[in-house]
């Protein structure tokens, strides 16, 4: 099909008339330091000169799936061009020799497009991203550093159609969490918004995340396969967005080396991925991380097995082998921190630096997720050899661009090279080619919007101020307190319970409540339905049990278990008149130690009596021992409540004149309980 080019270059001159190339030195095959210099003189040929009638460079499109191919390309040219009488014989022989002797086709380079932790972030509207260590920020009035605009899946789009077109051979993937703790304008329709944009947006595979499991294994199955949900009308609105009806399914792979189904022994998704560039194949391993069990309705992976990351991966190696497949790319759904720059790895940390320490000298790149981190690390593997570790944030605001360079006689990756880029909503980095959001896509996520906005824009309450997340060094928030007193409100009536004691888990607060600014500076404060479900989309109700004195002692050191976060990532969220004080340091103190002062446990004043019986409301997740809080699942005489966004909603009505933060007085870290 190269001889093409010659031709066209002809036909080119016959249209234009004789506008001569002027062509000087030799023909010239390969670039940089790899150039071969031939015998032969770059002459014109038509209206081109005969070194550039040759393929064999990047820029010019060269995309050879070995050397043999190019050898054979140059042949066929240069018998093209013999049979022309625009070289000689001997020419094209010195040519063919040259192109012998070269590199090109030697290397073949493989764009991967990465991201993770999209969690159904399809609008970018109110997105924005900031890193103080990248310059990533505006000045606003007041001369403070602001966030800018960044994300959303039409700009994700966009980057990826931009990325591709230097990169003959690409692949998109997500390390997991693609859906799940939604936002309203996808989690309403069961996700199903996301999985037709990104399957617009050309996303070949999916590293199954934790939260892909939060409607359970059916529901997720559906999603790969398609068709309606079976009970909500929300479902299949394709007749409505433009989309096609039933619900088309996933067009790309969820892949899970590591679930597996205990009855039948299989995996629940395929293992891994293969794509295939020229000849050279490159597997894709997806795994969830090991963990899952313990962060997810423990209903939702009944009968599944979670397996160790690192191991599932060492064992799949022999197999790829097997098959003739050298390179290896690993997706996983767990992660690390590394503070600083999206594209640093300053002070990395976590379980990824463990799961990469363990890993064959096969896997050639990781690309890893979960904790919401934007890095770009070499990390040692089990021989020591360094490798690519990478991870892109979350919520569609950083995507990563890695070039894998392959040896296309052993077909192994030789080099690795990555970047995490913007996904730059208003070029505030002054590209030369601003982002292009994919028209089909915005069109799909505005129809969407349209759908949901009766809903999302209904007002549910106010709030006299910024109400967030932050937690102090006791592992106390503001927001946290305020949806635990919703809670206790909610759960408190004889009817709902009797509770008198609320706990919520950290992990379930997914946003800030933030007290809008009107163009004139001034806040409302009004809360939208939307926002509060931004805040909790899990849509868990809640339950109340009978737990004695000695059980919540019990649960709040477990705060501290073996299977928690150094980091005291799980501290529960208590209610207004509950308190107690601990000496857990994060980071420092090691877990599955008790750490609850004794006797400080206190209700509305007085110490809560070991031997005595308290009425306590939890969300459905941590009634059935959800974050490994198992000394929930001893309560007694259950009863069901509210849905917990109808129990803020109620607390906000019970305080027409705006919720204020919670004071973050309830939990205190001590140095010694003496």
């Amino acid at each position: 099909m190269h001889l093409m080019k010659p031709i066209a270059a002809l036909i080119a001159l016959a249209l234009s008339g004789p506008v001569l190339a002027a062509c000087s030195g030799n023909v010239v095959i390969g670039e940089s330091a790899a150039e071969i210099t031939s015998t032969v003189a770059n002459k014109t040929i038509g209206a081109s000169c005969l070194n550039d009638l040759i393929v064999d460079t990047a820029a010019e499109g060269a995309n050879y799936g070995n050397h043999g191919e190019f050898v054979a390309y140059l042949t066929r040219l240069a018998a093209g061009l013999v049979k022309s009488r625009d070289i000689t014989l001997r020419e094209a022989a010195k040519l063919v020799a040259s192109a012998a002797r070269s590199d090109v086709g030697k290397t073949l380079h493989v764009r991967v497009i990465a991201f993770n932790d999209f969690h159904g972030n399809i609008d970018g509207a109110n997105l924005t991203l900031r890193s103080d260590a990248d310059n990533i920020f505006r000045l606003n009035a007041a001369g403070q550093r602001i966030a800018v605009p960044a994300g959303g899946v039409d700009y994700m789009a966009g980057l990826v159609k931009q990325l591709k077109a230097g990169a003959p051979n690409s692949v998109v993937v997500s390390a997991g969490d693609l859906i799940g703790a939604s936002p309203l304008n996808s989690a309403l329709f069961h996700d199903e918004p996301t999985i037709e944009t990104m399957n617009r947006l050309g996303l070949d595979f999916n590293a199954v995340g934790n939260h892909e499991f939060d409607e359970g294994r059916d529901e997720l199955l559906r999603i790969q396969n398609g068709g309606c949900h079976p009970t909500d009308p929300n479902s299949c609105r394709g007749n409505f967005v433009g989309t096609p009806y039933p619900f088309e399914g996933a067009k790309f792979d969820f892949l899970a080396a590591n679930v597996v189904d205990t009855a039948s022994g299989n995996t629940l998704f395929p293992a891994y991925g293969v794509k295939d560039f020229k000849g050279n194949r490159v597997a894709f391993i997806g795994m969830t991380l090991e963990a899952t069990p313990s962060i997810v309705t423990p209903s939702g992976v009944a009968g599944l097995e979670f397996r160790d990351e690192a191991d599932t991966v060492n064992k799949l190696v022999g197999k790829l082998k097997r098959r003739g497949i050298d390179a290896v790319v690993v997706l996983v759904h767990e992660g690390g921190f590394a503070p600083g720059s999206i594209n640093g790895c300053t002070g990395v940390s976590g379980p990824i630096v463990d799961i990469v320490g363990r890993l064959d000298d096969a896997v050639d790149l990781v690309v890893s997720g979960h904790t919401h981190q934007a890095y770009n690390c070499n990390l040692p593997n089990s021989t020591g050899r360094t490798i690519p570790v990478t991870s892109a944030g979350s919520f569609s605001r950083v995507m990563t661009n890695i070039d894998l360079t392959l040896d296309t006689k052993t077909r192994d990756v030789i080099a690795v090279s990555a970047e995490n880029k913007l996904v730059d909503r208003s070029n505030f980095l002054g590209a030369a080619e601003p982002i292009q959001p994919v028209a089909e896509i915005s069109t799909l996520v505005a129809n969407y919007n349209s759908l949901v906005a009766p809903i999302a824009n209904r007002i549910v309450g106010s709030i006299t101020a910024n109400i967030n997340r932050v937690r102090t060094a006791a592992g106390e928030s503001a927001l946290g307190d305020v949806i635990a007193d919703a809670q206790l409100y909610a759960s408190a009536p004889a009817d709902k319970g009797s509770s008198v004691i609320a706990f919520m888990n950290t992990g379930g607060i997914r946003a800030d409540l933030t007290f809008a600014s009107s163009t004139a500076g001034e806040g409302n404060g009004n809360v939208t339905y939307g926002e509060s479900f931004t805040v909790q989309p899990f849509g868990n109700s809640l339950v109340v049990k009978t737990m004695t004195g000695q059980q919540l002692y019990d649960l709040l050191n477990q705060q501290w278990g073996a299977n928690q976060f150094a980091d005291g990532g799980r501290t529960l969220q208590v209610s207004n008149g509950f308190t107690y004080k601990h000496t857990f340091t994060p980071n420092s103190s090691p877990l599955g130690a008790n750490y609850v002062c004794d006797g400080s446990v206190m209700l509305n004043g007085a110490p809560i009596d070991k031997a005595a019986s308290y009425r306590v409301t939890m969300n459905s997740f941590l009634a059935t021992g959800g974050d490994n809080y198992t000394a929930f699942n001893l309560g007694t005489n259950q009863l069901g409540g509210d849905v917990d966004l109808d129990a803020l909603e109620l607390y906000f009505t019970a305080n027409p004149s705006g919720v204020a933060p919670g004071a973050r007085d309830r939990i205190q870290k001590v140095a010694s309980c003496n």
